[in-house]
């Protein structure tokens, strides 16, 4: 009978506060709604309306589905070079960012099924690259899929930012875009690549002289590759003349160091990326339509066997290699990437040492991105990536709070001494030369120096 009291008494609030307190308890299951009902009872009635919403149809489920994993965000951490640069020389931060065109996002709805409606609108796009670049600060910023150059240049000459846009030909409306702070860099000269000209498809690429703090220059390349995987061979192409005219430009500026970056639609597990780091390639061992690597299974290791041998027409071979009767693929700089230089977390880097992913839609999970450089440079830092668990929570990019398919990467290069002396023994070159000049005119005896005469030429 005790306890038959305190029940009588509970029982005529109960019709009253019952709905209430269903409604309020009804999805454990959801993350979301559980983390909101600290709000208040009022914040997950509204919030459940929403949920059921006629109106909202779908996108108002993917809406709910999604918020809650974009809560946690990881922070991207920088990741310092084990020794510490014993150069004091100066330091220069650079960001290669895939932005997503809008026309390309709309082009190619497949790619953004699970995506939330109003994150792939541009404007909401725009505001979160925007806000991206200026979290991090680079002094340089190479763009890659820009169909609104405007839009960008805008909020960017507001920071201080002066640029260049090299849109691709034919029907495509997007193309690279390079911004560079003009308090600190001086643009010396610029060249662009149309690779239509070259029959290599209508991607473009881009390279800079630049002069940092009247002191250091360094040429700097930013390319968007062919994303077929089916044409390696355009897609090698398109690389290896990028590789010789930026080192022709540098060699014209008295072998300054280069940096190079871009979206290379190539992983680090493929043929590509193996010609990138060793400087040649030998075609003949490989399929073209597995040259990049993004015809694999997701992180599976493309296969590079060497007893098989691949049928390759005259003009593949020619797209590849640059001449149609050799089957080896060069290049004339010895480059390294940034991100493999430095050890960064393991949850977040592959046994390359690269980012396991640095772009993630429906049909791609990996990494195309990348920052290479030369000698005369040390990478200090780089920008880790974020951790593929977390991308993979995320069904995919772009989000509420990440502009893009692809994540930004940023490195900061020093220069070393070896960069600096490169301008001083120019120097003392050129007043040898003088000297010689003039010690051949008393003996009236004239040279003709070929390598001076084309040095002037760019690729």
């Amino acid at each position: 009978m005790a306890s038959a009291a305190p029940r009588a008494r509970l029982t005529p609030p109960t019709p009253a506060m019952h709905p209430h307190r269903k409604r309020a308890r009804s999805p454990p299951a959801s993350g979301s709604l559980v983390r909101c009902s600290s709000s208040g009872n009022g914040a997950p009635r509204d919030h459940r309306r929403r949920w059921q919403s006629p109106a909202a149809g779908s996108p108002g489920r993917v809406y709910q589905r999604h918020r809650a994993q974009q809560y946690g965000v990881p922070s991207r951490r920088w990741v310092l070079a084990e020794e510490a640069s014993t150069s004091d020389g100066d330091a220069c931060t650079i960001m290669s960012y895939n932005i997503l065109a809008d026309n390309n996002a709309h082009y190619h709805p497949d790619l953004y099924l699970d995506v939330p409606w109003d994150a792939m609108r541009w404007d909401s796009r725009r505001r979160l690259i925007i806000r991206e670049i200026r979290h991090w600060d680079p002094d340089l910023v190479c763009l890659q899929e820009v169909d609104r150059f405007r839009d960008v240049a805008t909020e960017m000459e507001n920071r201080g930012y002066q640029s260049r846009f090299k849109g691709r030909t034919g029907d495509a409306k997007d193309g690279c875009a390079t911004f560079w702070k003009s308090k600190g860099l001086h643009l010396l000269e610029e060249d662009s690549i149309d690779f239509s000209e070259y029959n290599l498809r209508n991607n473009v690429a881009q390279i800079f002289v630049f002069e940092l703090n009247r002191a250091q220059k360094l040429v700097v390349g930013n390319i968007h590759v062919l994303f077929n995987p089916k044409r390696g061979d355009v897609k090698l192409g398109q690389i290896r003349m990028l590789l010789e005219k930026a080192n022709a430009l540098a060699e014209k500026w008295g072998g300054i160091p280069i940096v190079l970056a871009g979206d290379f639609n190539s992983t680090p597990d493929s043929a590509i990326y193996k010609f990138l780091s060793t400087m040649k390639l030998d075609i003949s061992l490989h399929d073209r339509r597995q040259l990049s690597g993004l015809d694999s299974s997701e992180f599976a290791l493309y296969d590079l066997c060497s007893s098989l041998k691949y049928q390759w027409s005259g003009e593949e071979v020619r797209n590849a290699t640059g001449s149609s009767n050799v089957m080896v693929a060069k290049h004339p700089l010895n480059i390294c990437s940034s991100y493999a230089m430095l050890k960064g977390n393991s949850n977040n880097r592959g046994h390359h040492g690269e980012p396991l992913a640095t772009s993630y839609h429906k049909k791609f999970l990996g990494t195309v991105d990348y920052l290479w450089y030369t000698a005369g440079l040390e990478c200090s830092r780089v920008l880790d990536t974020l951790p593929v668990g977390f991308l993979r929570r995320t069904r995919g990019l772009p989000t509420r709070e990440i502009g893009s398919d692809h994540l930004p990467i940023v490195a900061e290069f020093v220069f070393t001494e070896s960069a600096a002396s490169t301008d001083s023994d120019q120097e003392d070159e050129s007043d040898e030369d003088k000297e010689s000049e003039e010690e051949a005119t008393r003996g009236q005896r004239i040279y003709f120096s070929s390598d001076s005469d084309s040095s002037g030429e760019v690729g």
